[in-house]
C-alpha cells in the first residue's frame, strides 16, 4: 500500500512555464506560420547538446530562419505569445569542436537542467526527449519503411502501411529504502566507477502497478521486504525515454543478497558514513538534476557534503 504524503513539487527536469498546445500540432497552416514569425524562438540541437548562455544559464534561442523549414521541426509551445520550436542542425564548419563535450557554449540536459529556469528547463527536457526518440525510431517497426515527421515532430507516420507511431515513455520506479535504524541502502551499478552510489531504481513491468514494482526490485536486486511504501514524486528522465516514479519504503529487513547481473555491490549507510565518505573522495552521488539526488537529500535532511553545480553521471 502506499501513503498520502506531499510531494516533490520542485525537481529539476519536471518544471515547465511553456504551454505545449498540443491543437497546433495538427494545424499545418499554423506549423507553417509559427516559422514566419519575428517572435518565434528557435532551440538548436546538436546531437543532445544545446547552445547555451552563461551568468544566468540560459538557453541561447534565436530568430527563424529560412531552412527550419526544411528541418523538420519540433513544435515544443507557446508562452507570453511566443512559439518555441526546435530543430537539429549538422557540426558548424566554422567551428567543428562546437557541441562537444569541452565546448561550455554547448551541454546536455543533465549538465544544465537544475541550473536552467522553468521556461528553459521544460523546452530543453521536451526536446531532449523528442531528439532521442527521433534518433532511434526512424523506421516503421512493422515493415521497416522509413517513417515521416509529422504533427510538429510528436508523430512518425510510415507512408507504406499508414501505421502511426508516437514518442514512448517507459515507466520506472525508483527508491529510497531505509531500514529500522534509518540508514539509507545504496549501490552501485555494474556499469558505474566504483565509489558511485545510488538508491535502487528499475523498470515497470507490463501489468505491474508501481507499488509493485518497487517490491519486485528491490527484492530482485538485494533480496529484501520492503513496506510503508510513499509516493514522494514523479520526473521525465529523458536518457533515452524513461519517466521515474519516486518512493520511500522500509525494509523488513536487513541482510542483503546483492544480484551480481545488475549491481557491483550494496550497502547501509548513516548519515555519517556518507557525509564522511563523500568528503573523503570515495563516494560519489547522483547530479542535483535527478530525482535520486532528491531521495538521497530528503533523508539526509539538509544539503549534501560537495552539492554545487549539476555534473554528468
Amino acid at each position: 500500500m502506499t501513503a498520502a504524503d506531499e510531494t516533490y513539487l520542485d525537481l529539476a527536469l519536471s518544471r515547465s512555464r511553456v504551454d505545449r498546445w498540443a491543437s497546433v500540432r495538427t494545424d499545418d497552416a499554423e506549423l507553417a506560420a509559427v516559422l514566419r514569425r519575428p517572435a518565434t524562438r528557435v532551440l538548436e540541437l546538436r546531437g543532445a547538446k544545446a547552445p547555451l548562455e552563461r551568468d544566468p544559464v540560459r538557453l541561447r534561442l534565436r530568430a527563424p530562419e529560412p531552412e527550419d523549414a526544411q528541418r523538420s521541426p519540433w513544435f515544443l509551445g507557446r508562452d507570453e505569445g511566443a512559439d518555441f520550436v526546435a530543430v537539429t542542425v549538422p557540426p558548424d564548419p566554422g567551428a567543428p569542436d562546437a557541441g562537444a563535450p569541452e565546448d561550455p557554449s554547448w551541454a546536455g540536459l543533465r549538465e544544465v537542467g537544475a541550473d536552467l529556469d522553468d521556461a528553459d528547463a521544460g523546452l530543453l527536457t521536451a526536446a531532449t526527449a523528442l531528439q532521442g526518440w527521433h534518433a532511434r525510431h526512424g523506421y516503421c517497426p512493422r515493415c521497416g519503411t522509413a517513417t515521416e515527421v509529422m504533427q510538429g515532430g510528436w508523430l512518425r507516420r510510415c507512408p507504406r502501411d499508414g501505421s502511426e507511431h508516437h514518442p514512448r515513455t517507459d515507466p520506472a520506479v525508483i527508491m529510497a529504502v531505509t531500514d529500522d535504524q534509518d540508514r539509507l541502502l545504496l549501490a552501485t551499478g555494474l556499469p558505474w566507477p566504483e565509489g558511485r552510489v545510488s538508491v535502487l531504481a528499475g523498470f515497470v513491468e507490463a501489468g505491474e502497478s508501481l507499488e509493485a514494482a518497487v517490491a519486485r526490485e528491490v527484492g530482485e536486486e538485494v533480496g529484501v521486504e520492503v513496506t510503508d511504501l510513499r509516493y514522494r514524486g514523479n520526473q521525465p528522465w529523458p536518457f533515452p525515454a524513461s519517466l521515474m516514479m519516486a518512493y520511500r519504503a522500509r525494509a523488513l529487513g536487513t541482510e542483503l543478497r546483492v544480484q551480481e547481473s545488475e549491481l557491483r555491490s550494496a550497502r547501509w549507510y548513516s548519515r555519517d558514513e556518507l557525509a564522511e565518505g563523500i568528503r573523503a573522495g570515495r563516494l560519489t552521488l547522483p547530479s542535483r538534476v535527478s530525482i535520486a539526488h532528491r531521495l538521497i537529500q530528503e533523508w539526509f535532511g539538509a544539503a549534501l557534503p560537495g552539492d554545487g553545480p549539476a555534473v554528468p553521471w
